[in-house]
């Protein structure tokens, strides 16, 4: 799934924080890169969507919002930062 506002994955821009696979149900931890974002809602059900497309046979999908530890662009992969201007 692309970040809107960045236009870079939210893999990329290290926004997910565990993925968790126990028989038909996923939880993702996702974090943002400003507890402020405007648009949370918007990604979390989107993420979602993005998860039951990819895997169709999941029996329940859950999107956590996290914030511990806090985002920075650490997280971010080197492609990510060097696209963005970060190194």
């Amino acid at each position: 799934m692309i970040d809107p506002e960045l236009g870079e994955s939210l893999v990329e821009l290290g926004l997910i924080y565990g993925i968790r696979v126990d028989g038909g149900r996923i939880d993702v931890d996702l974090t943002l890169t400003t507890p402020n974002c405007p648009l949370h809602a918007s990604l979390l059900a989107a993420a979602e969507r993005a998860i039951r497309l990819m895997v169709p046979g999941a029996e329940a999908v859950q999107v956590n919002l996290v914030f511990e530890p806090r985002w920075t662009t650490e997280r971010m992969s080197p492609g990510a930062k060097q696209r963005l201007g970060f190194k």
